[in-house]
């Protein structure tokens, strides 16, 4: 029993995690999926990896995308990070 209850509390806390709780990023122009889904594939690439971007948006400002591969080869947008091109 004094194994159970703290399994079972932290399964509860657990049960609230969710990433579709987040909002979903939607593409701007530059990024990758702007405009629908590459035509070309990423074949060779395992599911689930990460694909990196980088652009300079139309305020000069750098953005850095992360996309995942999705098990339909379509990439998914779950990071955007803008900011200035040289930090201080």
């Amino acid at each position: 029993m004094k194994v159970l209850l703290p399994v079972l509390f932290a399964g509860i806390l657990l049960a609230g995690c969710s990433s579709a709780d987040s909002p979903a990023l939607d593409p701007i122009p530059g990024s990758i999926t702007y405009g629908g889904q590459p035509r070309t594939k990423l074949t060779k690439s395992p599911v689930g990896s990460a694909v990196h971007h980088q652009f300079y948006n139309g305020t000069g400002q750098r953005v850095e995308e992360t996309y995942i591969l999705q098990p339909d080869r379509s990439l998914k947008l779950v990071r955007r990070v803008v900011g200035p091109d040289f930090p201080d």
